[in-house]
């Protein structure tokens, strides 16, 4: 006696890709409220010095996120999250670090995303071939080197740094890297000066982790 057989069900037309839609916009929820809650706990660690270097500036030390492991780990999840959902997914070849303060976090971030890290310092500090690039500071001209193998043609680079103020610095590594054949998928800094209009200057999309300055009470 033969066993009557199962049909299984027929699937509405474009039910697997509205399934699919549901699970990233639940994910991307997931990953954005991620991100506002870790962003509350980095803001709250910064510490500001009046009149530091110099009178009438006021200083954010970043410091305390680096001196305690777990602020570490947000800090570093904070940067991978918002690259990931800025970038559809996608991940750098490249992190490239400004000297200084760009350096503590590059490294960490290139490791945690399988990316190479590469250090963009001030002249003469490099071995080795290298390319310059002059930017404009206050007081005249600086200049900024990477080695020149550094990026290869067609890899994916994102540039790292503390803060964005005039954007001079960060417009040179973009120099830097664009010549040597590298695409620019951002700039992602911890603080902004938003009254001097860095990003204007940047030839790719800019991010701030923190948003800009803000006084605490």
């Amino acid at each position: 006696m033969s066993q009557p057989t199962s049909t299984p069900p027929v699937q509405p037309p474009n039910a697997t890709t509205a399934a699919q839609v549901a699970g990233q916009s639940s994910s991307s929820s997931a990953r954005t409220a991620e991100l506002a809650s870790l962003k509350v706990k980095l803001r709250e660690a910064l510490r500001q010095f009046p009149d530091f270097p110099s009178p009438g500036i006021l200083f954010e030390d970043i410091l305390p996120i680096f001196a305690d492991p777990v602020l570490h780990e947000s800090l570093l999840r904070c940067l991978e999250l918002h690259i990931l959902e800025s970038n559809g997914n996608q991940k750098p070849d490249v992190i490239v670090g400004l000297e200084a303060r760009g350096f503590l976090m590059g490294p960490s971030l290139a490791l945690r995303m399988g990316a190479g890290f590469v250090p963009v310092r001030k002249q003469g500090k490099l071995p080795g071939p290298c390319d310059t690039q002059g930017y404009e500071k206050e007081y005249g001209t600086d200049f900024f080197q990477m080695q020149s193998d550094a990026i290869k043609p067609g890899q994916k680079v994102i540039v790292v740094d503390d803060i964005i103020a005039t954007g001079g610095s960060a417009y040179a590594a973009g120099e830097l890297i664009k010549r040597k054949g590298g695409e620019l998928m951002g700039f992602v800094f911890l603080l902004e000066l938003e009254f001097l209009h860095g990003r204007d200057k940047l030839p790719a999309p800019v991010y701030t982790l923190l948003t800009g300055q803000e006084t605490k009470a």
